[in-house]
């Protein structure tokens, strides 16, 4: 992604930020996976510290006792029991940095498997692609961060090996138990310094890569709305779907509309089509409805087939939004309808037949 964001002023969409992350490109910070993994090692020592001491020793006692044996296969017995036992001394302590180190990561990306950071392309290995990356906004403040984090990582370890350099100069005065413990000191203190200092770079450097990330991201004005045009499709295209859709319906109406035997409306907005057949039903059926255009419409589909409409706008507004096309009408509307249908049969000279009762 191009460091250039030029007149980039727009918020990404969500289709951005997810073809984005299809690449890769995500905020990670790899200083923060790095201090987790450095205050692991240095916990899990305090942890495992005292079986991975005596495993090492083991394997030392048993490399000098095998070298005195002749025989070959006793001491390959003795290393493989040694070696052993050191691997699964060690093996918590690794399977614990492991774990947390994936899952310092994860709590910064999530779960992402993609294989186009690796994937071979001509930018890669285009000279020109190189030196533009190399000489890059992005590429000299990461030079900046490592220079400042190894001047500081010097100065860390100079002041804390300063301060026990009494203790560092008498140790050959000491026997190897003091020397180790001593030492053991020395680096857990110092471990614990550069976790601090790591952990303060890594927010620093998460806070950067988060911030740099969503400035990438930005979009100019022409690209959301060339963004939205594929989300939501071509227009020119969204109009024929519209047509057809309207069509469709049209020819829906041309059939169901005839069969009727009133159209109530609203008179304007709303047109519903109702048809009661005594020996088949047991209560008044919606045909069709529509509103605005399609309501027109079946006014007139009724006016060519002469089929009455009767002009009842609460009936005609309620009987649309509570009533789907195909189903027969509540009993708290048959009254009403019954009045209706009864009126445009007397008017037919027809029986209406019996009252529609709820079933």
């Amino acid at each position: 992604m191009p460091d250039d964001v030029g007149d980039r002023t727009e918020a990404p969409t969500p289709r951005r930020r997810m073809e984005a992350r299809e690449r890769g490109q995500v905020a990670r910070s790899q200083e923060l996976s790095a201090a987790v993994m450095l205050l692991t090692a240095l916990v899990g020592l305090l942890w495992f510290g005292n079986g991975i001491w005596t495993s090492m020793l083991n394997v030392m006692r048993t490399s000098l006792e095998s070298t005195n044996t002749s025989d070959i296969k006793e001491s390959l017995l003795l290393s493989s029991a040694a070696f052993s036992s050191m691997f699964w001394a060690v093996a918590p302590l690794v399977a614990l940095i492991f774990v947390l180190g994936v899952a310092a990561i994860l709590s910064q990306v999530g779960l992402l498997l993609t294989w186009k950071p690796i994937t071979p392309s001509l930018d890669k290995i285009s000279p020109l692609s190189g030196l533009k990356r190399i000489f890059s906004p992005n590429s000299l403040v990461q030079l900046a961060q490592n220079v400042l984090k190894l001047a500081l990582i010097t100065a860390i370890a100079y002041m804390t090996v300063k301060s026990k350099a009494a203790e560092v100069i008498l140790a050959h005065s000491l026997d190897h138990a003091a020397i180790v413990g001593h030492a053991s000191e020395l680096i857990f203190d110092l471990g614990i310094k550069l976790v601090i200092l790591l952990l303060l770079l890594a927010f620093i450097d998460f806070a950067w890569q988060k911030y740099r990330h969503e400035k990438q991201l930005k979009m100019t004005k022409e690209e959301v709305k060339e963004e939205m045009k594929r989300m939501e499709g071509d227009p020119l295209l969204k109009r024929r779907r519209r047509e057809a859709q309207m069509k469709l319906s049209t020819e829906r109406l041309k059939n169901a509309v005839p069969q009727a035997d009133v159209i109530v409306t609203n008179p304007t907005h709303y047109s519903v089509a109702i048809k009661y057949d005594a020996d088949k039903m047991s209560a008044p059926r919606v045909v069709a409805k529509g509103v605005d255009h399609l309501a027109f419409r079946i006014r007139e589909i009724a006016a060519s087939s002469g089929i009455p409409i009767v002009e009842k706008p609460l009936l005609a507004r309620t009987l649309y939004k509570d009533v789907e096309v195909g189903h027969e009408i509540p009993e708290k509307f048959y009254r009403a309808v019954a009045e209706v249908m009864a009126y445009v049969y007397q008017l037919a000279g027809r029986n209406m037949g019996p009252k529609p009762v709820a079933v």
